[in-house]
C-alpha cells in the first residue's frame, strides 16, 4: 500500500491516516492525532506541519484553548484523500486476500475489533508525552 500510494498520489501511509482521522474528525488537535495513532506530540506535529505545508491541512485558533489549535482538511486535502482511498482499499484487499483464507476472514476482522478494543480501554499503546 505504501508503494501504491507514494506512486499515485505522492503521500505515504501514515499521512494517508492522518488526513482520513481529520476528515472523520473535525476540530481535532495535534494531540488527539497522537492518541489516536500512538505517537508523540511532537512527532505528530512535525507530521502536521509537513501536510500544511503542502496545503492539505491547516491550524486553526481553538476558541477554547488559545494554547491549542484544531486541524482541517483543506478543499485540496479532502480531494487527495478521495482519490487516495481507492488506492489504499484496493491494497489492503490484495493483502488480506492473500493473507487470509475467505472462510476466516469475517472472524479474523472480529478478533481483531475486540483486540483493539480491549487495548483501547487500558490504554495500551498511548503515549506518555
Amino acid at each position: 500500500m505504501h508503494v501504491r500510494l507514494r506512486e499515485r498520489h505522492g503521500i505515504v501511509t501514515s499521512q494517508y491516516e492522518f488526513l482520513r482521522f481529520l476528515r472523520e474528525h473535525p476540530d481535532s488537535r495535534v494531540a488527539d492525532l497522537a492518541t489516536e495513532f500512538a505517537i508523540g506530540v511532537g512527532t505528530t506535529s512535525k507530521g502536521v506541519d509537513r501536510l500544511e505545508k503542502r496545503g492539505w491541512v491547516v491550524r486553526q485558533a481553538n476558541p477554547a484553548d488559545r494554547r491549542s489549535h484544531l486541524l482541517a482538511l483543506t478543499e485540496e486535502g479532502g480531494r487527495l484523500l478521495a482519490r487516495a482511498e481507492g488506492a489504499f482499499t484496493s491494497g489492503l484487499s490484495e493483502l488480506l486476500e492473500s493473507a487470509l483464507a475467505p472462510s476466516a476472514t469475517a472472524a479474523e476482522a472480529r478478533a481483531l475489533s475486540h483486540l483493539r478494543s480491549a487495548l483501547e480501554r487500558d490504554r495500551v499503546g498511548n503515549p506518555t508525552g
